[in-house]
């Protein structure tokens, strides 16, 4: 039964209920039970609210065999992501100072959530105050890749990605400053979707960067991410969408970021897959965007702005910050203004041409990163983000879905870009 619990994921789980093969409570358990088992190794979790799920659970096993589930996500167990609030749970971003704050109210997303019927399992790791790639955190613990051991699972939603990955949870909400949704989702070989620019609410999360800051989700299928993302707050994400005839744009930025040329013959391979779905390439690129200057301006926001957002906090002392978090933030506050208004004025072009480019394409496809899953001993690669981040900067939907095997045996990624959600989820939907 644990098998067709997990090939179940979120979309299949109403079958199971409505012939009586399982229940929310028994779909619960198994997931518990594998946290309990599992996750001493992974460290997904920093905290499991068993009893509260149970709870839940029981609920809606009982709409089930009244005939009254609220949704088709009712009884599906979800893990969140230690920066959105979920209440009486720890509520930190994994910032070793808030570790002892607990959330009063759920988050925006989350509510809504728990309004269709979902279980939430708990809260899951991250990279400290979300500002990094590999949830290696000082405070919570190293999440590992559940594809490889002693790797990274990426970040800074690492734990939302290996609780999907390693079957701790059917679906996992996450945040998205840079990538930070897609790339653990390309490491952990499931799917990641990052929405439009709230499409799904920021209420109740701890903001890195209030210019950037996306609410995303994770599932093992496509279907399911969309049907997640839905019920999150973006209804747009299940409108069904017919590619054949839909412009699509493969641009070259192989001179732009440094790439093995294994992932790149996997974008030529997706392309064409997309062509022989109907779809018709034009030789569309944004010429002026370079994606190492953009990603460095992204991070340069992103340190000022995550110093405003815990600036009350650190004026009470320093205590509870690591010494690498707190000095990207200190970094960010001593710039000069001058150069602060500059990176501003940087993302507002780019978020102007990158919306007149999408103007000219349904679809943009890329790669989700520019190398696999990597060990936590080497050095972090400066350019996880240099594919994702546009998305980021025009706040547009973005979507990574596995496709195909690196030479290493980790999974390769592609990345799907455009302004509208439902085409660009249709799109991705070719590749799977």
């Amino acid at each position: 039964m644990i098998n067709a619990i997990l090939s179940a994921g979120i979309t299949g789980l109403p079958e199971l209920y409505r012939r009586g093969e399982a229940d929310a409570v028994s779909v619960t358990r198994c997931y518990l039970d594998r946290i309990t088992v599992l996750d001493r190794h992974i460290r997904a979790y920093n905290q499991v609210l068993a009893d509260d799920a149970l709870t839940a659970a029981s609920a809606s096993a009982r709409r089930w065999r009244d005939g009254k589930p609220l949704s088709e996500i009712d009884g599906t167990p979800i893990a969140v992501k230690a920066n959105i609030a979920v209440k009486g749970a720890f509520w930190h971003a994994g910032i070793g100072a808030y570790r002892d704050r607990v959330a009063q109210q759920d988050a925006e997303c989350v509510a809504r959530l728990r309004a269709a019927g979902a279980v939430i399992l708990g809260t899951v790791n991250m990279h400290e105050g979300a500002l990094g790639a590999t949830t290696d955190n000082v405070w919570f613990g190293r999440t590992q890749n559940p594809l490889r051991d002693g790797y990274t699972a990426g970040g800074s939603s690492g734990g939302s990605a290996a609780s999907v990955a390693g079957g701790l949870a059917a679906g996992a909400l996450g945040s998205d400053t840079m990538g930070s949704v897609r790339i653990p989702s390309a490491y952990c070989g499931i799917v990641g979707y990052k929405p439009a620019r709230n499409a799904i609410s920021l209420d109740g999360v701890i903001p890195l960067s209030t210019t950037l800051d996306h609410v995303g989700v994770h599932a093992r299928s496509l279907t399911d991410c969309a049907l997640l993302a839905a019920h999150a707050g973006d209804r747009r994400a299940i409108t069904p969408v017919d590619v054949a005839g839909l412009r699509l744009a493969v641009p070259d930025w192989r001179t732009r970021v440094e790439t093995p040329d294994f992932i790149w013959k996997a974008r030529d391979e997706a392309a064409t897959l997309l062509l022989l779905n109907g779809m018709q390439r034009v030789a569309s690129d944004l010429p002026t965007y370079q994606p190492g200057q953009a990603r460095r301006l992204g991070l340069l926001v992103s340190e000022v702005e995550g110093l405003n957002a815990h600036a009350e906090r650190l004026a009470q002392g320093e205590d509870g910050f690591s010494p690498d978090f707190l000095g990207l933030l200190r970094w960010g506050g001593r710039q000069p203004a001058t150069r602060v208004a500059a990176a501003y004025q940087g993302l507002d072009a780019i978020r102007t041409a990158g919306t007149a480019w999408l103007e000219q394409v349904e679809a943009v496809l890329l790669p989700t990163a520019p190398q696999t899953a990597f060990q936590f001993e080497t050095p972090v690669p400066a350019n996880q983000a240099d594919f994702t981040a546009l998305a980021d900067f025009i706040g547009c939907p973005a979507v990574a879905v596995p496709f195909g095997i690196a030479p290493d045996g980790l999974p390769l990624s592609m990345q799907v870009m455009g302004r509208d959600a439902a085409t660009v989820l249709a799109v991705a939907a070719c590749l799977c």
